[in-house]
């Protein structure tokens, strides 16, 4: 669907830049666009490596279990419907780390790991579980320590201050997690009332 959104988007822009004789500012446009993606990328290589090098020494030093250990409290009252010791909870707890830690890219794989896991546990394949929308919520959500791609595209930028976002990131994620989950309960709760009317 969103390709479609983006195609109609553009087509739309050509038309138009045509229809007013603007096909040359168009040209360049998307020409000078592509070169500072391009630029971009480049400038993001150092920081995505330097941190995914961090995460896999945190995982190496077992800091990311220690993490594991520190969350699994709270996982056990967000998804109280998976078994002690499930490769499911590992997974979460994994992906919550390195979400924490701002780590998305390497938060991805464990993510889909956590989903194939929760699925295992659903008793409809077809409809998503309550642990798998309450994951998928906090997943989006997330807490986010560190915004590493953030701080990389700000020093990639050149900015004069671009660690001056870490509180306000930390304040954001936090109430988006917060009001996440809280909706999500609710959802819960309705739903499991409507089942029992």
């Amino acid at each position: 669907m969103l390709n479609i959104i983006w195609f109609i988007m553009i087509i739309t822009g050509i038309i138009t830049a045509a229809i007013n004789g603007r096909m040359e500012e168009v040209s360049i446009a998307i020409l000078q666009s592509a070169e500072d993606s391009v630029m971009i990328v480049i400038k993001l290589i150092g920081p995505m490596a330097l941190w995914l090098g961090l995460m896999k020494l945190a995982e190496e030093a077992d800091l990311t279990k220690l993490l594991s250990r520190m969350f699994r409290p709270m996982a056990r009252v967000l998804f109280p419907n998976i078994p002690e010791g499930h490769p499911a909870l590992a997974a979460i707890m994994m992906n919550l780390s390195a979400n924490f830690l701002g780590l998305g890219n390497s938060a991805t794989p464990l993510g889909i790991k956590a989903m194939q896991e929760l699925q295992s546990l659903n008793k409809n394949k077809i409809i998503a579980s309550n642990a798998m929308c309450t994951f998928l919520v906090i997943n989006t959500s997330s807490v986010t320590l560190i915004p590493t791609t953030v701080l990389a595209l700000r020093i990639g930028a050149a900015s004069s201050s671009p660690t001056s976002i870490i509180g306000t990131t930390i304040f954001a994620t936090a109430c988006s997690t917060v009001v996440g989950v809280s909706v999500n309960k609710i959802l819960i709760k309705l739903s499991e009332m409507s089942r029992y009317d």
